[in-house]
């Protein structure tokens, strides 16, 4: 019996964290900056954004076509529920967050042109971008805000979803974090 992610679904979910924790970052430091600081952090936050959406929906395709393995793990009805629950809210915020901020470079009043790495061209969404001034300035409200509570609320689910991992690993030692993780062990074990 298949106890571990396969090598797609781990190189996925650690590329995917390290670009979203990294996202998470620089979104907090933007608005400190000012001038071509400002706007080439933009520049490098829309490109990590872009790329997070595109590859969460590659992950999220591959996940429908390769069901994770089943738990190791003994666990509780209730935290197989809020297992599956974390992760389905991790897909909601792996692609709103980039569609919201998508939204908001599309209706913005600046029409500056996203250029992902330097290098490709990103369109705007056409229909928002083709809105008047008034339903722009209400998209880029309603976005802005959206985007700050995904944002806040993909912060207190990497940090529970971290506390899991180190539950099962250190506590629980039930070998959850091995399915995961390479070079971890996928099954129970003793410290």
């Amino acid at each position: 019996m298949r106890t571990r992610y396969s090598i797609v679904a781990i190189l996925l979910h650690w590329v995917i964290a390290v670009l979203i924790l990294a996202n998470l970052l620089l979104g907090w430091q933007m608005g400190y900056l000012t001038g071509m600081d400002q706007f080439a952090m933009f520049q490098l936050h829309k490109s990590i954004g872009i790329t997070v959406l595109v590859l969460s929906v590659v992950r999220l395709a591959w996940r429908l076509l390769n069901p994770p393995p089943p738990s190791v793990a003994p666990m509780k009805p209730w935290e197989h529920r809020v297992a599956s629950a974390t992760h389905w809210f991790f897909y909601t915020l792996m692609i709103g967050m980039p569609l919201t901020g998508w939204a908001m470079v599309s209706v913005s009043p600046y029409n500056i042109p996203t250029l992902l790495w330097k290098t490709i061209p990103w369109p705007h969404i056409g229909f928002l971008h083709a809105m008047d001034a008034a339903g722009k300035a209400r998209v880029e409200a309603v976005g802005g805000n959206i985007h700050l509570y995904l944002a806040l609320g993909g912060a207190a689910l990497i940090a529970l979803h971290v506390a899991a991992a180190l539950k099962h690993q250190f506590i629980a030692r039930d070998g959850v974090l091995g399915r995961m993780v390479p070079g971890l062990r996928s099954t129970p074990h003793s410290l």
